[in-house]
């Protein structure tokens, strides 16, 4: 039986794209400091366009792989989370 690993498309991706958020966001708080601006920079809408954009694909690999294997699966999707997590405990830490 064919199980599903981080090797997978549908499970790399999402979890590539919130540790790109999660870079993106230290890298901003890094180059430019914590202070609140007048206007969302590109950083917060890039921010914005990954975290959305995972959310299809997560979706997908959950369709296709809990139920053929819900326990793999759910540690593919337990990695998501915690990746999106981290990303997001940045912004709301951060800002």
């Amino acid at each position: 039986m064919n199980v599903p690993s981080i090797k997978q498309p549908s499970a790399f991706f999402p979890l590539a794209m919130s540790l790109t958020a999660l870079a993106l966001v230290l890298g901003h708080a890094a180059i430019f400091g914590t202070a609140h601006e007048a206007d969302e920079g590109a950083a917060a809408h890039i921010w914005q366009l990954l975290m959305a954009g995972q959310i299809p694909i997560i979706a997908f690999f959950a369709l296709k792989w809990l139920p053929r294997a819900p326990g793999k699966a759910l540690q593919v999707l337990a990695q998501q989370a915690a990746a999106a997590l981290a990303s997001c405990a940045a912004v709301f830490f951060l800002t």
